[in-house]
């Protein structure tokens, strides 16, 4: 199937509003919380204060990585946007792109929660994005992972089935081992698994930048998808 084109009138950041099914949150300033004394590292502590709402662009060639391996129908909605990075590479591959997030970041339409949206918006039939994984709680009554990653993901599921859509999100590999995580994947319309043998560097502070610790995997689900029909393996 042909990829949608971009529409002219529209830039990443603009196309299908308003969002009639989703709550408007009011914006506040940005947060973060201090990190872990870093004398000896815990495995998933990076020595740096975390962001606000677990804000990390991502990295253009994650994006890309995708796109090499999945073609999405429709056009595509970005919810958890921040500051536009994984909407442009989407829209340079020729994606409409709605893109939102519960934060001002600069890029998209702000302010609306993705887990209070009962609809996808208008036209979209696939959500692609890289979620906040909630680990610190790094915001008032931001729920702590892996709950805070499970719960997303039940939702984008219920949005995209009804759209018979599909959903991609970027994970910690070994998120996807844990037990109620294997079950949801397990009962879900799971396409696809890609591993990134390159590990992502969400930080750059010159000659004081520490190695990336984590390996991390798009997880791929698709409501055509044939029931009964194991999830491919893929690497990147």
């Amino acid at each position: 199937m042909d990829r949608p084109r971009v529409s002219a009138q529209n830039s990443p950041d603009q196309h299908g509003l308003p969002f009639a099914g989703c709550e408007k949150q009011p914006i506040a300033g940005p947060q973060t919380v201090a990190a872990w004394p870093a004398e000896r590292r815990a495995v998933h502590v990076s020595g740096y204060e975390r962001e606000g709402r677990d804000f990390y662009a991502t990295p253009s060639w994650v994006t890309e990585a995708l796109l090499r391996h999945v073609r999405f129908r429709g056009s595509v909605w970005e919810p958890c946007c921040g500051d536009g990075a994984m909407s442009s590479v989407l829209a340079a591959h020729g994606y409409t792109v709605t893109s939102t997030d519960i934060a001002e970041r600069g890029f998209g339409t702000s302010g609306i929660d993705f887990l209070t949206c009962r609809t996808m918006p208008e036209g979209c039939r696939s959500i692609v994005t890289n979620p906040p994984y909630g680990e610190t709680a790094s915001d008032k009554g931001q729920a702590r992972s892996p709950m805070a990653m499970l719960n997303f993901l039940r939702h984008a599921l219920a949005l995209t089935a009804s759209v018979q859509g599909q959903l991609a999100l970027l994970v910690r590999l070994q998120w996807i081992a844990g037990r109620r995580v294997a079950d949801l994947l397990s009962s879900g319309p799971f396409a696809a698994t890609l591993i990134l043998t390159r590990r992502i560097q969400w930080f750059d502070m010159g000659e004081h930048t520490k190695g990336a610790q984590h390996h991390h995997a798009w997880v791929v689900f698709d409501h055509a998808h044939p029931t009964g029909s194991p999830p491919a393996l893929l690497y990147a």
